[in-house]
């Protein structure tokens, strides 16, 4: 489960850096400049949660079972919450109507906090070495 989250995590990364600079350089002839900045808060949080995941991945400090709960949530929650915000964000390039779809923003916001919220009680479980 380890390399499926350092890979997941890596890939999360570079099309991160990728979708960046497509939103800063081919974009912003494209789309308005406060469009641009939602694209850009779409590309922000999949870059924290590939941060996240190359954590995850590489800790001991977190059971399997948690790894596995908090690799899902994070991958559905970046699903929708970042691929809705680039859909909003570029709505008119497309025929597609992304604001019928706009609900799936804030569920994977909280999907995302909720993979936080699982690491957070995986640690308050970690026994301490007194």
């Amino acid at each position: 489960m380890n390399k499926t989250i350092l890979i997941s995590g890596s890939l999360l990364g570079i099309t991160g850096i990728i979708l960046g600079a497509f939103a800063s350089h081919g974009l912003k002839e494209l789309i308005s400049p406060e469009s641009v900045q939602t694209f850009e808060t779409g590309v922000r949080y999949q870059m924290y949660h590939a941060l996240f995941l190359l954590f995850i991945g590489s800790t001991t400090y977190v059971s399997t079972k948690a790894k596995k709960q908090i690799f899902y949530l994070v991958m559905f929650g970046l699903l929708f919450f970042s691929g809705s915000i680039y859909g909003l964000a570029t709505n008119l390039l497309t025929n597609f109507d992304f604001k019928s779809i706009a609900l799936a923003t804030p569920i994977g916001g909280l999907c995302l906090i909720i993979s936080w919220i699982l690491l957070f009680v995986n640690f308050i479980k970690i026994e301490t070495d007194n």
